[in-house]
């Protein structure tokens, strides 16, 4: 696998990453597929389409330099599939009229392996990709990717404001900590605030060998799976990336090892600085039904059957007028609690290999272990 030159590519964090992309495509993608590829300026990945022995490539992304050197990579290597590009913002165009009649409702997987999190800056830029999305897919196709897990990061910087508060009347009033610190990362919030509005709450993350920080929005995870429905996708999972790797160690484990073998240990397992940067990230992954082929998949509803779909969406306008206090996202206020997710059931067979189908827990999605919060939304 060949990689792009520069002082990136010796971070654990680029390296991760990598490897977190070149999993989640070898374990979903089968021959002969197409691919919808959302924001994939550079050439980094090209290879990782290769192996996965792909038929038709439809590259999309907003730069044109991007698509440029997309679209380089692929005519140089002389790739054995077919490929298109396209200079279009997925979140801001519609994809339909860019691309020919045919191509529409064509792909077997649309794939986002980054700058999900920046579609998430408002409502109307999430939904308008996700529209984009259900009218790339083929009915039964999947639509997957990598984010940053914002179950991990809002509840990192949850306990910083919960320590800050406990150290007492010594500690300035008003004021809240807005950065997240790690031996290997630094998390800053724009705004020093305790409530997470649905859309639009940004921070900048630098890790420790980057030369400045990038901007990212926090994904809504309910948000995210409410949109997606609305566009015509069900939700099937949402996974933190160290349980990802850990449902699928036996095929990973060997991957990691000829690729990056520094970043495990000789058992295979994640080293703790791995570990902390991988659970940084999430995969996400959803599926438009097949009316042909069963019952469609169904996002699962709360378990208090008079609790429909309208009244989810005022709810959510509801908490997107207000926000949320830590304490209530941790479930300590004296109101009654959340009703949990139920179980999501029984759900069609997963491309070959994937892992175990999770249950959603949290309320902003699956996190660590020891990081989720007790009730889900």
């Amino acid at each position: 696998m060949s990689h792009s030159t520069g002082p990136r590519t010796e971070s654990t964090h680029y390296r991760l990453y990598e490897f977190a992309k070149s999993a989640l495509v070898k374990i979903f993608v089968h021959p002969y597929a197409t691919v919808c590829d959302l924001y994939c300026g550079g050439g980094v990945d090209a290879d990782k389409w290769d192996e996965a022995q792909i038929g038709h490539y439809i590259g999309i992304d907003v730069s044109s330099s991007g698509i440029s050197q997309r679209r380089e990579a692929w005519e140089s290597q002389r790739k054995v599939y077919t490929a298109e590009f396209f200079e279009v913002d997925p979140c801001m165009e519609s994809i339909e009229t860019h691309l020919k009649e045919e191509k529409s409702n064509s792909g077997d997987f649309v794939c986002c392996l980054q700058h999900l999190q920046l579609c998430f800056q408002t409502e109307e830029r999430a939904r308008r990709l996700l529209h984009n999305v259900s009218s790339l897919l083929k009915p039964g196709g999947y639509f997957f990717g990598i984010t940053p897990d914002s179950s991990t990061i809002w509840a990192k910087y949850q306990k910083n404001v919960e320590a800050y508060h406990n150290r007492g009347s010594s500690m300035k009033p008003n004021i809240v900590p807005n950065c997240i610190r790690s031996e290997s990362y630094m998390i800053t919030f724009e705004v020093e605030e305790e409530k997470f509005p649905l859309f639009g709450k940004k921070y900048q993350l630098k890790f420790a060998n980057d030369v400045s920080p990038e901007t990212h929005c926090l994904v809504h995870f309910p948000s995210f799976i409410r949109l997606g429905r609305e566009a015509g996708l069900e939700y099937v999972e949402i996974q933190n990336l160290t349980e990802f790797f850990d449902d699928n160690r036996a095929q990973l484990a060997g991957l990691i090892t000829t690729l990056y073998p520094n970043l495990v240990d000789p058992r295979g397992r994640l080293l703790p600085r791995s570990f902390d940067v991988l659970g940084l990230y999430t995969t996400f992954i959803f599926q438009k039904p097949d009316p042909d082929f069963g019952p469609p998949l169904m996002t699962p509803y709360l378990q208090d059957g008079s609790f429909n779909h309208d009244e989810a969406s005022t709810c959510v306008r509801e908490w997107q007028a207000t926000g949320w206090k830590d304490d209530e996202m941790a479930g300590h206020t004296e109101q009654a609690a959340p009703p949990t997710l139920p179980t999501l059931g029984t759900l069609p067979a997963p491309p070959a290999g994937l892992g175990n189908i999770s249950e959603q827990k949290g309320i902003l999605g699956p996190g660590p272990a020891e990081l989720r919060f007790a009730e889900a939304l």
